[in-house]
């Protein structure tokens, strides 16, 4: 091959796409902070033996007004859920029972009773944690709480810091075996 003097061509470089940056999400990370809030809750359910499920309900001005945990096995009320709980001392700080434009952020997916409890309660947004694939009603097994059926239909917010709050349960049951 004769030398033609030109320099050999350089590769053409590889360009690599920077990946998009993540935005903040005021209201996600608002939703997080408050789960924390919830499973600190959940945590005080374990000194009486309760699931450790925390709630808390919040006023329309972002405000937690009501905040629960499983207190079955400590009062021995099959209706000691933590979202009833929270529910029941929103509704006394509110002076009614209807809590519009409230929210509840609960560390487990609600149960038929609880979703029965959030609809009657007019509660505006329901956020929660960990899926509840046995007893779940606000879409993993039933979904009572978008049923178009009601008249109420909350809002439901699933999965904010669900992997956090699954491992809270899973711990306990494991003391328990």
């Amino acid at each position: 091959m004769p030398d033609t003097g030109a320099m050999p061509s350089a590769p053409a470089p590889q360009i690599h796409p920077l990946p998009a940056p993540v935005r903040p999400d005021p209201v996600r990370d608002r939703w997080k902070d408050l789960m924390r809030l919830a499973m600190d809750e959940a945590a005080l359910a374990t000194s009486t033996g309760d699931v450790p499920v925390g709630a808390l309900v919040l006023g329309p001005d972002g405000a937690v007004i009501g905040r629960g945990h499983n207190v079955r096995e400590a009062d021995g009320d099959p209706t000691g859920h933590a979202e009833v709980v929270a529910i029941r001392q929103a509704a006394a700080a509110v002076g009614e029972w209807r809590l519009g434009g409230c929210t509840l952020v609960v560390t487990l997916e609600p149960c038929t009773m609880c979703a029965g409890a959030l609809v009657l309660s007019r509660i505006d947004r329901v956020v929660y944690g960990a899926l509840d694939p046995k007893a779940g009603a606000a879409g993993s097994l039933f979904d009572v709480m978008r049923d178009r059926r009601l008249n109420h239909r909350p809002e439901v917010v699933p999965g904010v810091l669900a992997e956090e709050c699954s491992a809270q349960l899973l711990a306990f049951f494991e003391t328990q075996r």
